[in-house]
């Protein structure tokens, strides 16, 4: 999965939908940022697919604010320092101080599953988005769920892995649980991926 790292960096800590910051300028990372990741795996053994949730939090502190042209400059845990502009959607922004800490949660959910015979399982996406009232710091949350079916065009019983066929075209080799029989057979299958990132933000006085 990805690290928040870029993340953290793309959305400007608050996705463009929430209160819209467009990044400007940043200086030259100096570290890998400290992030709190945890991981979840959930499944039935044997049996194909299952569930794997992974979570990021990532935190910044605003250290500083030009109100004329609406650039805040924001200080992450590492020392790396990056500015971004909030765009005029950001209704909250004189709500913003220096000294404020921001806060970035992102969670990845994948749900895989190969459907049962006679079960269709129909392509989709869906997102949602939560802001902050007025008068309040920004913040807010946004969750994007996809989801779709890719076939199996090929596996590697010395490798124990399977090849995936996307939507798009493309092609990913994915290494099979042990549990998990896997034989030439299965050439052909469908399987139905789901994936759901949420991500939530928050500005708060330290």
């Amino acid at each position: 999965m990805k690290t928040i790292t870029s993340k953290f960096i793309a959305l400007a800590l608050l996705p463009a939908a929430l209160i819209a910051l467009t990044s400007c300028s940043s200086t030259e990372p100096q570290a890998e940022p400290t992030v709190t990741t945890h991981t979840t795996a959930v499944y039935e053994p044997g049996v194909p697919g299952g569930v794997l949730i992974e979570t990021f939090k990532e935190s910044a502190t605003v250290t500083a604010i030009d109100p004329a042209t609406r650039n805040v400059t924001l200080v992450k845990t590492d020392g790396t320092k990056a500015s971004f502009i909030a765009g005029p959607e950001v209704a909250n922004f004189a709500q913003i101080e220096v000294g404020d800490q921001v806060k970035a949660t992102v969670t990845d959910k994948v749900l895989l599953f190969v459907p049962k015979p006679g079960e269709s399982a129909a392509d989709q996406a869906a997102a949602a988005v939560a802001l902050a009232p007025l008068g309040e710091k920004p913040g807010g949350a946004m969750a994007e769920s996809m989801q779709f079916t890719a076939k199996v065009t090929a596996v590697s019983l010395w490798h124990h892995t399977a090849t995936l066929q996307l939507p798009d075209g493309s092609s990913k080799t994915f290494k099979v649980r042990p549990d998990v029989e896997l034989t030439k057979d299965n050439v052909g299958t469908e399987v139905v991926i789901r994936t759901t990132e949420a991500v939530a933000i928050s500005v708060e006085k330290p």
